[in-house]
């Protein structure tokens, strides 16, 4: 009895052409969250006149600048782990759109919160 070894499932070339696209998406995304990111520094601009957070402010910032980053390399590693293993890829790299997504939304929210409303 000789056993065959199990045949490896075909490549899709959709899967690999829409994962690579999305991911040239998502770095764009990760840099534009990144610039983004930078300008949230301004929010400390009232803070001669107002009792400010700099904690929170300079937190959000580098969330606002780091993170976005830290999900596109996880959602890239994830993307080429899945297609090399021959699994479809693609909802990952939208799962990591709307990652860098929320990762600003969270930048915006801490930093919001170190500044006091008027």
């Amino acid at each position: 009895m000789s056993s065959q070894p199990l045949a490896k499932p075909p490549v899709k070339g959709w899967d690999v052409g829409v994962t690579v696209v999305l991911l040239v998406v998502d770095a764009a995304l990760a840099f534009a969250a990144s610039v983004m990111g930078m300008f949230l520094i301004m929010a400390s601009d009232p803070c001669g006149v107002r009792d400010c957070s700099n904690d929170l402010i300079v937190l959000g910032w580098l969330i606002g600048m780091i993170l976005p980053w830290i999900v596109f390399i996880v959602t890239s590693i994830v993307c080429i782990v899945r297609l090399v293993r021959r699994k479809v890829a693609f909802w990952v790299a939208l799962l990591g759109a709307f990652g860098i997504g929320l990762a600003l939304l969270l930048a915006f929210m801490v930093t919001a919160a170190g500044v006091p409303s008027s």
